[in-house]
């Protein structure tokens, strides 16, 4: 009896095996349908909300809390991000962008990423009603339903897409506030949503026209057709990165920054406008990658002039 149950173990344990090994070669798949490299970025700005939002002493800071804010975040923005990719993989394999995502190159099943991003969204709901706050919560949920229900549609059908994803892709700092203080009333609760939601406009403008055929060959209408796109994506970069500047400088107009702020922030905000201008009217490859990159660097060292003035 002893060698029968062993020999019964044996073959069940070589019939899991592939099912572990094909597991284990999925992870980084399944990693990559979250977006980390978004998630980054989504991570920096709801801990900006949340450490700016925070009304105590600053030696009493909620560790405990931000933790969960930040994590219950990432999951629902990995939910989003996985969900959207979900949505978009016949569009993603016509492009050459993302026709090496999981989902688009056919090495995850449409079903199975779909429940992925079902399940992230649904835990990571739970998870900061549960530790946190229902408006959090509720910010989240928001945030995920407008990003995949109303944006992630009209990218086939208007260019004016960029505007409706930037109402829920300035969410973070706001979703980070509520966490720290039950509300999102204070003024610069949304000064930091109108940075992240202005940032976003030059941003994508970059992505849009280094890849703008890509978009045209997959259908996507987020640069209007023929001649009138360079004037569309020129004007988007150019007033969003000008209204920057003024905005980033709000702390300072109410007495929340002094004058070394002043300083960095207006030459932050410059810089990131002159590499705006540069694309507009250069209209070339290089000037967008090199806004892309500005977009990137802006964003962290902008919030982190906000904290270090706290």
């Amino acid at each position: 009896m002893a060698g029968l149950s062993t020999s019964v173990l044996d073959i069940r344990c070589r019939q899991s095996a592939p099912f572990l090994e094909s597991l284990r070669e999925a992870i980084p798949d399944f990693v990559a349908l979250t977006k980390p490299e978004v998630n980054f970025l989504i991570v920096i700005a709801t801990f900006t909300g949340f450490y700016l939002g925070y009304p105590g002493d600053l030696h009493n800071f909620p560790v405990e809390r931000m933790l969960n804010t930040l994590f219950g975040t990432l999951l629902v923005a990995s939910g989003t991000g996985t969900l959207n990719q979900y949505l978009e993989h016949d569009f993603d394999a016509q492009m050459r962008r993302t026709c090496r995502r999981p989902i688009a190159a056919g090495r995850l099943r449409p079903r199975a990423a779909a429940w992925f991003g079902i399940s992230l969204s649904i835990v990571g709901t739970v998870y900061l009603l549960a530790t946190v706050n229902a408006l959090s919560s509720a910010l989240a949920v928001f945030t995920a339903a407008t990003y995949l229900l109303i944006y992630t549609p009209l990218k086939r059908k208007t260019p004016l897409c960029t505007l409706a994803g930037a109402v829920p892709g300035a969410m973070p700092p706001l979703i980070g506030w509520a966490a720290a203080s039950g509300s999102v009333t204070s003024a610069t609760a949304w000064m930091l949503y109108a940075v992240l939601f202005l940032w976003q406009f030059p941003h994508f403008m970059a992505i849009a026209w280094m890849y703008r055929e890509d978009y045209a060959r997959a259908g996507y209408l987020v640069l209007p057709p023929g001649e009138h796109r360079g004037r569309f994506m020129s004007w988007q970069a150019l007033l969003a990165s000008l209204a920057l500047i003024p905005v980033s400088l709000i702390p300072v107009m109410i007495g929340h920054a002094g004058p070394v702020y002043f300083v960095l922030a207006g030459i932050l905000s410059s810089l990131f406008f002159y590499y705006s201008a540069s694309l507009a009217f250069q209209r070339s490859a290089v000037a967008a990658r090199r806004l892309l990159l500005a977009s990137i660097v802006y964003l962290p060292l902008a919030f982190c002039l906000l904290m270090l003035e706290k």
